[in-house]
């Protein structure tokens, strides 16, 4: 009976076992049917990788090009093919359109190398360096990649691919919208509005459009900011900011090496895989890829003109007024003859773009297309930027801005520099002629740059001035060699030098840089066996003023590589300068002259002949404790530096006391005055006196000036030389009694302050002269420089002491009585 009952128990506790089961199995089944059910319904997560058109839905709009560019309702999505993943890409941000203060439309703000590279179930846009190089080839360049990783600018998750799987789909607003500051506003300027943030209700993509070469993204960024340059009440600036992304070419370009002895712009590269023992930098040059076809090799090597494969072709942009068209399609044109040089004939065109009846998808922002673009702006200026290469320095396309106001600015050259001689000059309302040829000029000028010439400051002292006035010669060479000087307009000309030409053209040194940095090189394979070649085309010129380069500098140093200057002798130049000013001041009011208008033009041009005027006096005086320059090899004799010759530092300093610190009567018109100002003239004057005698005791040129007296002796125009004429000419009445008028009066208290600047302060290097070269750097304390200052400083005071009892001047006496408490307080400040 027991047993029976045991039975039952365990068939009871089987029963219930089996019930549990049962109850756990339907449990999982319902589970799993929730789960099924779930993976159903569409995904929730963001991130997750959908289907092609679940995102590019039937209402998006497309631009195909370099990739397809999507835009569904707010958002913008890039298609990115297969094969361009890990293709090397240019990013360009410029600034499109600037709140006012803000420099100008077109300028460039930075520019990167990029590559998208897809990972996992994310695209990642990296920043590619080509600083620091080693050929794959060699074991180094395994360390190159590790010192060279390179940043995630930004990651994107995948939103799709396409239907066939051969690209990948992101959305890229967050790219543009959010404060990336790499595609922005830098951050160097930021800093000098104190930019805080960027405002994202107010930024926004404006277009992003696809080219077969290239995408350009606009968008707008707002910023606040603690201190905007304009329109203070809203706290803020808005730019409109442009972002060129680039296709770069699969096979570079062969670089051509970089010499300084010929002006180029150049980058460079640290390449840790040259025998070398050292980090050797190299640099190469920027410029078109001009190449022979293969048809034509023959006939190039007998020396007969062939046309390149490409040629570069400029378009002048829609908005250029019809009138100024010609003239500038003729400066770019005018770069052919540089070119014939080379072995090229029509190497470079300018073209009218399409209608848009021609070409409705013809756009300046298409990176195959170089464009001079005419802007509404009051800035008087013209630029002529380009995009290169960074691998090869393969130049890929160039535009020209050219601001409308940039004819204010030739008129003013044009008529303070050539009025005297040239009755065209004569008005402040040209001729379309007279200002089509001066925009020709220019536009001739920002070609170069386009090309790849920098300025050359060294050029326009290569002609004795004299010959400045001959018609033949300057009929054939044009006022300078180069037109990528600053040599504006012949103020050398006199009245009688009928003919005379009046402005540099493409000159023998254009032509031969352009020769040099584009003839191509067929009988050698590479760069480095172009090198020998190169350096022999530059020795046959050597010594040659014609076919010289000469820097930009930033703070004269070497005199014979100044802006705005003319001829071998600055002296003689500058005094045919003035010669031709003292004939236009008179006439001034004449010129000018329109019935019913104001005096404002007056006042212009007036100013212009002041501005004219102090240039001269830079000119001559950067002479005084000067330094020339002249880039040479080993294997060329001589030195590169040298310190301006004893008699040309005596004959500018004579120069500056007699045309300057001696008051310039002849500026002095009070038929001019009472027309444009209720007071100034005195101020103007001495504004003009201050501007140089601060250049001529500057820390840098004293230490020039001492250095010159240590390296050659008695017979260098030294520090003690240059302080004793200085002070023996300001203070010349000193000695006779003689009356001291306002103008020296001032004169004279500028220099004792400026002693006192000497005696107490360091000398300040800014940043760009740090970064450029163009400032001697000098320990003022522990140099000659104060001692000899507290010297003239004691003789002053002694000679200024004298005088008092000389002079029956009353007003000169109280000047005295009051240098003589200024020095004291300099000297004995206590």
């Amino acid at each position: 009976m027991k047993k029976h009952l045991l039975y039952g128990a365990v068939l009871t506790m089987a029963s219930l076992t089996l019930l549990g089961c049962s109850s756990t199995k339907s449990a999982k089944n319902k589970k799993g049917a929730a789960t099924a059910a779930a993976a159903k319904k569409p995904s929730k997560d963001k991130n997750a990788i959908k289907k092609y058109k679940d995102v590019i839905t039937k209402e998006a709009k497309t631009d195909s090009g370099l990739f397809h560019v999507h835009k569904v309702k707010e958002d913008y999505f890039y298609e990115i093919p297969d094969t361009l993943f890990d293709r090397e890409m240019l990013m360009v941000t410029r600034i499109a359109k600037t709140a006012s203060g803000i420099g100008f439309g077109g300028g460039k703000q930075n520019t990167q190398v990029l590559r998208w590279q897809k990972k996992d179930k994310k695209v990642l846009l990296r920043v590619v360096s080509h600083q620091v190089v080693a050929s794959d080839s060699l074991p180094v360049s395994e360390a190159v990649e590790n010192s060279n990783f390179e940043p995630i600018l930004y990651s994107f998750p995948i939103k799709a691919f396409n239907n066939d799987s051969t690209a990948t789909v992101i959305n890229v607003n967050p790219l543009f919208e959010k404060d990336v500051k790499a595609l922005g506003f830098p951050a160097n300027r930021r800093r000098n509005y104190k930019v805080t943030r960027l405002d994202a209700s107010r930024s926004y993509i404006e277009t992003l459009k696809s080219y077969p070469l290239n995408i350009e993204a606009r968008h707008v960024k707002t910023y606040e900011a603690g201190e905007p340059p304009s329109n203070a009440s809203t706290g803020s600036i808005s730019l409109e900011m442009n972002n060129s992304m680039i296709l770069l070419p699969k096979e570079q370009m062969r670089r051509r090496y970089f010499d300084q002895r010929v002006g180029w712009f150049a980058r460079g590269q640290i390449d840790y895989g040259l025998d070398a023992q050292e980090s050797k930098t190299v640099r190469y040059l920027d410029r078109w890829r001009l190449e022979v076809k293969d048809e034509d090799i023959a006939k190039f090597n007998r020396g007969e003109l062939i046309e390149p494969k490409k040629q570069i072709v400029y378009y002048v942009d829609r908005a250029t007024p019809e009138v100024w068209r010609p003239y500038i399609k003729q400066g770019i044109e005018d770069w052919q003859v540089a070119f014939e040089a080379a072995g090229f004939k029509n190497a470079i065109i300018a073209k009218d773009p399409p209608t848009i009846e021609e070409d409705p998808d013809w756009s300046p922002e298409d990176v195959r297309y170089s464009v001079v673009r005419y802007l509404a702006s009051p800035i008087p200026n013209a630029n002529g930027p380009h995009v290169s290469d960074p691998r090869s320095g393969e130049i890929l396309e160039s535009d020209i801005n050219w601001y409308h106001n940039v004819m204010t600015l030739l008129r003013n050259w044009f008529f303070v520099q050539t009025a005297a001689i040239n009755p065209d000059a004569r008005g402040v309302a040209f001729k379309d002629e007279v200002m089509g040829r001066l925009i020709r000029f220019v536009s001739a000028h920002e070609v170069g740059h386009t090309l790849g010439l920098p300025h050359n400051m060294g050029s326009s002292v290569a002609y004795p001035v004299d010959k400045l006035r001959d018609a033949a010669f300057t009929q054939k060479y044009g006022t300078a060699p180069s037109i990528m000087d600053y040599a504006r307009f012949n103020y050398v000309a006199q009245p009688g030098d009928d003919g005379v030409a009046l402005m540099p053209n493409i000159g023998p040194y254009d032509k031969y840089a352009i020769m040099w940095g584009y003839k191509p090189i067929l009988s050698v394979d590479t760069a480095e066996e172009e090198k020998e070649i190169l350096d022999s085309w530059i020795l046959e010129k050597a010594g040659d003023p014609m076919y010289r380069f000469g820097r930009q500098q930033f703070g004269v140093i070497d005199p014979s590589s100044q802006t705005e200057d003319l001829g071998d002798d600055a002296v003689k130049a500058s005094n045919y300068g003035i010669m031709n000013l003292k004939r236009i001041v008179p006439n001034l009011i004449e010129w000018t002259a329109e019935h019913g208008k104001n005096y404002d033009d007056l006042q212009t041009m007036y100013g212009q002949v002041l501005g004219q005027y102090n240039r001269y006096m830079g000119h001559v005086s950067s002479n005084i404790g000067g330094v020339y320059e002249y880039y040479k090899t080993y294997d060329q004799e001589g030195a590169v530096y040298t310190h301006v010759a004893t008699d040309r530092q005596e004959e500018s300093m004579q120069f500056i006391q007699d045309q300057l610190f001696t008051t310039p009567e002849w500026l002095l018109d009070n038929n001019i005055f009472d027309k444009v100002q209720s007071a100034g003239s005195v101020e103007r004057i001495r504004g003009t006196q201050v501007r140089t005698l601060n250049n001529m005791l500057d820390f840098g040129r004293m230490a020039r000036l001492i250095e010159n007296e240590t390296i050659n002796g008695d017979e260098a125009y030294g520090l003690l030389d240059m302080m004793i004429d200085l002070r023996q000419g300001i203070f010349s009445e000193l000695s006779r009694g003689k009356k001291i008028d306002v103008y020296r009066r001032n004169l004279q208290r500028a220099y004792v302050d400026r002693m006192e600047y000497l005696m107490t302060e360091d000398q300040n290097i800014p940043g760009f002269a740090r970064r450029f070269g163009g400032i001697t750097s000098v320990n003022v304390s522990q140099s000659d420089i104060r001692p000899v200052v507290r010297a003239e400083l004691n003789n002053l005071r002694r000679n200024a002491r004298a005088a008092i009892g000389r002079t029956s001047d009353r007003m000169s006496r109280y000047h005295l009585q009051d240098l003589v408490e200024r020095i004291d307080l300099i000297l004995d400040p206590k």
